[in-house]
């Protein structure tokens, strides 16, 4: 089932998730990827739960990875409404992001597109945070000591959540203003929660 906000529209579901040693620049071994290449297959897991289905793809939500590993961040946004060629797996999701590493890193703000519904983009999460309120999006940020997880009178929402490290001290001060929100009292695995958030938003 599809949740339908108070205004009659499709809740809208967008992700961040913040890679911290996954690398925006360089080479990305699809052999290794828990290994060499920074926990991109933390990230890729995350872009699986977030957008796959059984028998499709989830058009009401968007993922943006946060690879923060190297010298410049880049963002990486994988968009369901549009998204094309990519399979659920994370060799295919890791493939589609090394890809992108070999290209020079957009300016902030300015997204261009990968492939059918990848885009990339300079910034980190304060980036992603800005565009969000510009949008409409209500943010909330994924904490084992924030309040119970419900659905509002907004069309849209958007969840930020880390890898498998925790926010630095830099990023829960650009966190700060946010609301938290948890899951339980567990430290899960990112998709893990957006598997957790999707249940709760779809029932």
């Amino acid at each position: 089932m599809t949740l339908i906000s108070t205004w009659g529209e499709v809740l809208q579901r967008h992700f961040a998730i913040i890679g911290h040693d996954a690398p925006g620049t360089g080479e990305l071994f699809l052999n290794n990827l828990a290994g060499g290449s920074g926990r991109v297959d933390v990230l890729a897991r995350a872009v699986n739960t977030a957008l796959f289905i059984s028998h499709g793809i989830r058009t009401d939500s968007t993922i943006t990875i946060h690879l923060m590993g190297g010298e410049i961040p880049r963002r990486v946004k994988f968009d369901g409404k549009i998204l094309r060629g990519v399979h659920p797996d994370e060799r295919s999701i890791s493939g589609h992001i090394r890809s992108i590493m070999k290209n020079p890193v957009p300016p902030i703000g300015i997204w261009q597109e990968a492939s059918v519904g990848v885009l990339h983009s300079g910034g980190d999460v304060e980036e992603t945070l800005i565009e969000w309120d510009r949008e409409g999006v209500i943010a909330h940020i994924l904490d084992t000591e924030g309040e119970e997880l419900e659905s509002e009178g907004s069309s849209s929402m958007g969840f930020v959540l880390s890898d498998h490290l925790p926010f630095t001290d830099e990023e829960s001060v650009v966190l700060k203003g946010y609301q938290k929100v948890s899951l339980g009292s567990a430290w899960l695995q990112g998709h893990v929660c957006i598997a957790i958030v999707h249940h709760i938003l779809d029932d």
